[in-house]
């Protein structure tokens, strides 16, 4: 496990830094208590490399090597959000765990959470780290994200950290009904960040955001 000193942080990494973080999200608009909560309680500095620590509550997307970068706050709260807009998902299916930073926020705040990573690196990584503090909620594996992990689904709640040109129709099938989709989508250009609801079997779309994720791939590596 790690030790609460370096779970809460210091100078920069502090509660305060915190604290000031939570205070733009609210300022951007995001209002689901819980979420603020979740994202002020969890230790980004420790989802980012050493050297990065002091920029770890900066309201921006940072890189985790690979070619891949850990969320912009806002990003992350935003996206979340919008999964919890009608209720709690009694289990989510995130692809791309990337550092594990968005599946330790849904850890706090669904019962069961499940990940799928393509890079094999950052999978091992985020499994230690989320194990290491405490997420024991989070199934996390290897896997090609363009298949969904069918075996524990369907899903009340999926949600893309990587953009796919088009949302795969595997991911779809996993959808439960009454289920929401949260997913960028489009080019590398920048992406429409949609939010898909499957109701009475129709899909509903709704078009939350304009983003820029690092684009969605297949395979392992």
């Amino acid at each position: 496990m790690i030790d609460e000193l370096h779970r809460r942080g210091i100078g920069m990494t502090s509660e305060r830094t915190r604290a000031r973080l939570i205070d733009r999200l609210r300022e951007r608009g995001i209002r689901n208590e819980a979420v603020l909560e979740a994202m002020r309680n969890t230790p980004r500095h420790l989802f980012v490399d050493e050297a990065l620590a002091s920029r770890a509550y900066d309201d921006t997307a940072l890189p985790i090597g690979h070619g891949q970068t850990i969320s912009q706050p806002y990003v992350v709260a935003r996206m979340t959000e919008a999964l919890l807009l009608d209720g709690t998902p009694e289990n989510v299916l995130e692809i791309g765990t990337g550092s594990g930073y968005q599946a330790a926020i849904l850890a706090q705040l669904v019962p069961s959470v499940y990940t799928i990573e393509r890079i094999s690196f950052l999978a091992r990584q985020a499994q230690r780290r989320l194990r290491q503090l405490g997420y024991h909620n989070v199934r996390a594996r290897l896997g090609d994200g363009y298949e969904g992990w069918a075996s524990h689904g369907p899903f009340d709640g999926i949600l893309l950290t990587a953009a796919p040109a088009e949302v795969p129709a595997e991911l779809l099938d996993q959808l439960a009904e009454g289920g929401c989709l949260v997913a960028p989508v489009g080019g590398r250009g920048g992406q429409e960040l949609l939010l898909i609801r499957r109701r009475g079997g129709a899909l509903e779309r709704e078009v939350l955001d304009q983003v820029s994720f690092v684009p969605m791939l297949g395979g392992t590596r």
